[in-house]
C-alpha cells in the first residue's frame, strides 16, 4: 500500500510538471476575458485543468482519476488567496469546479458538493462561475432526491443575480438569469408543478448565448405537456449544436457535473428516443435509444447506474410497442429489466428503505419487471412481491406508478425521464 502511494505520488509530480510546462510553453501567456475590461481567469490554470481532466479520463481508472485530482490540487495551491479580487477568485473557482467534475464522475457526490459550496462562497468571482456551481448543486441534489434543498439553492441563485451588479458581467447578464430561471423550472418539473415551471422558461430560446441545459429543461417541459413537435425541435437542436467539450476559459458558459455538455447531449438523445416512443414511432425510438445506450456506456462505463436508467426506458418502449401492436416481447423485457436492476444496484426486496438514489427509476424497473412475472402463473407470487416494493418506493408527485406503466392508454399525462438527474418528470 505504501509503495503504491509513493509510486502514485511520484507519477503525479511528474505529470504536474509536464502539465505546467505544457501550459506555459504551448502558447504565449495571455489573459482570458469574459466580455469586460478585466481578465477572467488564469490561462495557465485553465490549461492545467484541461490536462488534468484529459488525463483522468484517458484510462477511466482509479489511478488516472487520482492523478488528475492531485494535478488539480497542485494547481489550486498555486492560486492566490480566496480573499483577493475577481481574477484570483475566478481562477480558484474554475479549479474547484473541475475538481467537483472529477469527483462527480467517480460518484463521490458528497465531496463534489463540498467543492461546489466553496465556489458559492467566492463572492467576488464572476457571476458565471457561481451560476455554474449553483446549477450543478441543484442537479446533484435533485439526483439525490433532496428536492427542497434544490429549490432553496435555485431561489438563492435568482436572488443574488438580481441583487448583484450585473453591469460588471458584460452582456452576459440576461443569459445567466435565463439559466438560473431554467434550473428553477427544472426543480418545479421534478416536483410536478407544471404551471409554475412554465413561468421560469420564458426567454430560454431568445437568449443570444444559447445554453444546452436550459434548453433541454424547457424541451422536457414541452414534452411533459405533450407539445411534441416543439419538444422534438429543441431536442434535435441540442444534439446538433451542443458543444462536445467543456470550456473552462469562458466564465459565462461553464457547465459541470450532470449539467455538463456531454451529459446534456446524452440526455437530449435519450429524451428524443422517449418522445418517438410516446408518438408511436417505435422503429425510430429503438434506433435512437440504442444510440443513447451506446453513448452512455462509452462515456460512463458499461455497468454504470445511468446505463440502468437507459435500459429501463428501452424495456418500457418494448412494453408499449407490444401493447399497441398486440404482440409479445416478454423475454426481451425481462432481460432488460434484470440488467437495469443490477446496474441500478437495487436493494433486496426485503429492504424497508424507501428513500433510495434513483428511487423512481428503480421503482419503474421493478414495477415493469413485476408485470412480466405476474403474467406467468408460476412466478406470480414473486411478481406481486416486487410490485408491492415498487409502489412503496415510488415518490413521483405528478403521476402514479400505474399511470406511467399504462402510458399506452389515453392519458393527459406523459412521463419524461431526465437521465441527467435520473428522475421521472
Amino acid at each position: 500500500m505504501i509503495h503504491a502511494a509513493v509510486k502514485l505520488s511520484k507519477s503525479v509530480i511528474s505529470l504536474s510538471r509536464t502539465s505546467l510546462v505544457a501550459a506555459t510553453s504551448s502558447q504565449p501567456l495571455r489573459f482570458l476575458h469574459d466580455g469586460t475590461n478585466s481578465p477572467s481567469s488564469n490561462p495557465v490554470a485553465v490549461q492545467m485543468i484541461n490536462y488534468a481532466l484529459s488525463h483522468a479520463r484517458s484510462q477511466k481508472s482509479d489511478e488516472s482519476y487520482a492523478q488528475g485530482m492531485l494535478i488539480l490540487e497542485q494547481c489550486l495551491s498555486t492560486q492566490s488567496s480566496e480573499s483577493e479580487g475577481q481574477f484570483a477568485q475566478n481562477s480558484i473557482g474554475t479549479v474547484l469546479l473541475a475538481m467537483s467534475n472529477l469527483l462527480y464522475e467517480r460518484r463521490s457526490f458528497e465531496e463534489a458538493i463540498e467543492k461546489l459550496h466553496r465556489v458559492q462562497g467566492l463572492t467576488r468571482s464572476s457571476l458565471g462561475v457561481r451560476v455554474a456551481a449553483t446549477e450543478a448543486l441543484v442537479g446533484l441534489y435533485l439526483q439525490l432526491g433532496q428536492d427542497d434543498t434544490s429549490s432553496v439553492l435555485a431561489d438563492k441563485c435568482l436572488d443574488f443575480l438580481h441583487k448583484d451588479d450585473l453591469r460588471s458581467n458584460g452582456g452576459s447578464k440576461e443569459s445567466l438569469i435565463v439559466r438560473a430561471k431554467a434550473v428553477k423550472g427544472l426543480v418545479e418539473l421534478v416536483t410536478g408543478n407544471l404551471e409554475s415551471a412554465e413561468s421560469f422558461f420564458h426567454g430560454v430560446q431568445d437568449i443570444e448565448a444559447w445554453n444546452g441545459t436550459a434548453v433541454l429543461s424547457y424541451g422536457e417541459f414541452l414534452h411533459a405537456t405533450q407539445q411534441f413537435s416543439l419538444a422534438k425541435e429543441l431536442y434535435q437542436n441540442i444534439i446538433e449544436g451542443v458543444p462536445k467539450n467543456e470550456d473552462f476559459s469562458d466564465m459565462n458558459t461553464l457547465a459541470i457535473c450532470n449539467m455538463a455538455s456531454d451529459e446534456v447531449f446524452l440526455a437530449a438523445t435519450f429524451a428524443l428516443g422517449q418522445l418517438e416512443s410516446h408518438m408511436g414511432n417505435f422503429c425510430a425510438a429503438e434506433e435512437i435509444l440504442t444510440k443513447a445506450l451506446t453513448k452512455t456506456e462509452e462515456y460512463f462505463g458499461s455497468s454504470h447506474p445511468k446505463v440502468g436508467v437507459v435500459l429501463t426506458c428501452i424495456a418500457l418502449m418494448y412494453r408499449n410497442k407490444a401493447r399497441q401492436e398486440r404482440s409479445s416481447s416478454l423475454l426481451i423485457q425481462e432481460g432488460l429489466y434484470r440488467r437495469a436492476i443490477e446496474f441500478l444496484k437495487a436493494p433486496p426486496l426485503e429492504s424497508k428503505e424507501t428513500k433510495l438514489d434513483r428511487g423512481d427509476i428503480l421503482a419503474l424497473a421493478r414495477g415493469g419487471y413485476a408485470e412480466v412475472l405476474c403474467v406467468q402463473q408460476n412466478r406470480k407470487t414473486e411478481g406481486e412481491k416486487m410490485k408491492t416494493w415498487a409502489e412503496a418506493v415510488w415518490s413521483n408527485r405528478r403521476m402514479s406508478l400505474t399511470d406511467v406503466l399504462d402510458i399506452s392508454e389515453p392519458s393527459s399525462k406523459v412521463p419524461v425521464i431526465d437521465v441527467r438527474i435520473s428522475r421521472v418528470l
